[in-house]
């Protein structure tokens, strides 16, 4: 029995678990010895290593050995019964691609989104870095390892990453990530160096994904530091994240999650690009949604205030919260009362996901949501679980249906 039945689910958060060499055995020759190998220290921490070649031939040893692991009668014996249980490395189709379309089986998802783990953080950093080049044959990497591990089984879309940074460079990445067959384009959520999203030089890339039907998506972890580090200078340990290392995300800068996609979308509404392209999309993932009802007031106060004086503002067609409705989804945390979401912003914003197989995404993301949204109708959860991921996914949507 899969863990969802009953109902058609989306599930528009999902990860593949990058293993040490996974950056580097995707990048071109040129570039390769560029990218450090990673190493792990429990759960999901990652650190570069001091001495690739050494901990490349620790890490493969290891990692033979869990693919062992996931290949036997007993690992297979309660996979059905441990497919919520089971996280990161340790879960069917992590970092086995063959083994994905069993893991979808099990989940009872209809299709997943699929981004990376571990190299988000990595992305941003060389696309503020001093070699852009290094930063786009990255991403090229990243590209090639998304399309290959999704290549398995066609319900599994993949994210592809584009690097602002150089304008010339991210039109032309956006041409080749589409025609490679990227099901959405990932960007950082936050401002790319030296210049605004908003700025023309970029309307090529959000003209190809309007023109393609595919969506521009934000993905926590891609925008550098959350918050001021000092903010944790308080006398007292770093308390440990989720996976029990201080590598992730906790308490202080959870909070700082929600500043950068919020800044990012109001800077493109207010400067009309969402007025000039009126049929791209966009999907704020992993970033909550308990922030949204609130933010749209505050764009509206914005509108209110500043309407007189600003040409720009003037020139928009709509009400900034309509833009929002018109081409924005967001997928909510399991923590997070959806109910009451859907109540003060609509039933037309927000998204399931599972964060499979994070731990973050804990093992009752489906009864989670559930429970938040007990007096809700039928309609309002066929609206979260389904068609609001199919609206924001536009042509790789249509190609599930084919």
């Amino acid at each position: 029995m899969p863990y969802s039945e009953g109902r058609v689910v989306h599930d528009a958060d999902a990860h593949i678990m990058e293993t040490p060499t996974w950056l580097r055995d995707h990048a071109e020759a040129a570039f390769r010895d560029r990218l450090p190998v990673l190493s792990y220290s429990g759960g999901n921490e990652l650190r570069q290593t001091g001495d690739p070649a050494e901990q490349q031939r620790d890490l493969s040893t290891s990692f033979d050995r869990l693919r062992a692991r996931h290949a036997s009668p007993e690992y297979r014996a309660d996979e059905e019964a441990e497919i919520m249980a089971r996280k990161n490395f340790a879960a069917t189709g992590s970092f086995i691609a063959e083994d994905r379309p069993r893991a979808l089986d099990l989940l009872g998802f209809s299709s997943q989104l699929v981004f990376n783990t571990f190299h988000n953080g990595r992305l941003h950093d060389l696309e503020h870095g001093a070699d852009p080049a290094l930063a786009y044959a990255a991403a090229r990497a990243h590209n090639r390892g998304m399309l290959e591990f999704c290549s398995v089984d066609p319900r599994l879309l993949p994210s592809l990453y584009v690097p602002l940074v150089e304008p010339e460079q991210a039109v032309a990445a956006t041409r080749d990530a589409l025609e490679e067959g990227a099901a959405a384009i990932l960007v950082a959520s936050g401002c790319p160096p030296r210049f605004s999203p908003s700025h023309h030089d970029l309307f090529g890339v959000w003209a190809q994904a309007e023109e393609a039907g595919i969506p521009v998506v934000f993905h926590v972890g891609g925008t550098g530091t959350l918050v001021d580090p000092n903010y944790f200078v308080n006398g007292k340990p770093v308390p440990p994240d989720f996976h029990g290392g201080e590598e992730n995300f906790r308490s202080v800068d959870y909070m700082g999650i929600p500043v950068p996609p919020a800044q990012t979308l109001a800077t493109l509404i207010f400067d009309g690009v969402l007025e000039r392209f009126p049929g791209l999309r966009i999907g704020v993932i992993e970033q909550g949604a308990i922030w949204v009802p609130s933010w749209l007031r505050q764009m509206e106060s914005a509108f209110e205030a500043f309407h007189r004086h600003e040409e720009r503002l003037q020139a928009l067609s709509l009400r900034p919260s309509d833009y929002v409705h018109r081409q924005v989804r967001f997928t909510p945390y399991p923590t997070e009362d959806v109910g009451w979401i859907v109540e003060q912003a609509g039933p037309d914003l927000v998204l399931f996901s599972s964060d499979y197989p994070h731990v973050e995404g804990g093992r009752r993301p489906l009864e989670r949501f559930e429970s938040s949204l007990a007096g809700a109708g039928e309609d309002v959860r066929r609206r979260f679980y389904s068609d609001n991921f199919l609206f924001l996914m536009g042509t790789a949507a249509a190609r599930l249906a084919a």
